[in-house]
């Protein structure tokens, strides 16, 4: 019995010192740790995110995207928060994800939020602290956790009306 409380002792251990590696290196940004988070993401969460993000009453909503190398469409879920006259999605990973340079190089996308798609332009890299008034309260609590610093402003174009 002593054996297997110091075996199961040193497990917990060991997964909370992953869990706060983990922690330490996305609320700072270390390349490890958000390189691995994301490829993690892209192989396993986002596709089952993709099943419902963008419908109605889903937290993600999706950004429609062309590579800017390769010229191949993209979907890639992200948490969307509407604003009077587009969109912000905070940069968890910070601004050097393919998504958000895809974006910034073909200065548009499509995001589908609420069952409703958008088309949208001019986006621009902007401080959490400029639109914290977007998120509420246990978002923004969150997101400054993790050190979240930036946001990717995107705004509706064709008169701001979805697209069918």
């Amino acid at each position: 019995m002593k054996r297997f409380t110091r075996i199961t002792g040193l497990l917990v251990m060991g997964i909370l010192t992953l869990g706060v590696v983990w922690f330490l290196g996305m609320r700072r940004k270390g390349s490890v740790i958000t390189k691995t988070q994301r490829r993690i993401n892209r192989a396993v969460f986002n596709p089952r995110q993709l099943r419902t993000a963008g419908q109605p009453g889903a937290y993600a909503g999706v950004v429609h995207h062309q590579g800017r190398v390769s010229g191949r469409q993209y979907r890639t879920p992200v948490g969307t928060v509407p604003t009077e006259d587009g969109f912000v999605v905070a940069l968890v990973y910070g601004s050097d994800t393919d998504w958000v340079k895809n974006v910034l190089a073909a200065d548009s996308a499509v995001i589908t939020h609420e069952g409703r798609q958008y088309e949208v332009g001019d986006p621009a890299l902007i401080s959490l602290d400029s639109v914290a008034d977007s998120f509420d309260d246990s978002e923004l609590q969150t997101l400054r956790l993790f050190g979240v610093q930036e946001c990717l402003r995107l705004r509706r174009v064709s008169g701001g009306q979805p697209q069918a």
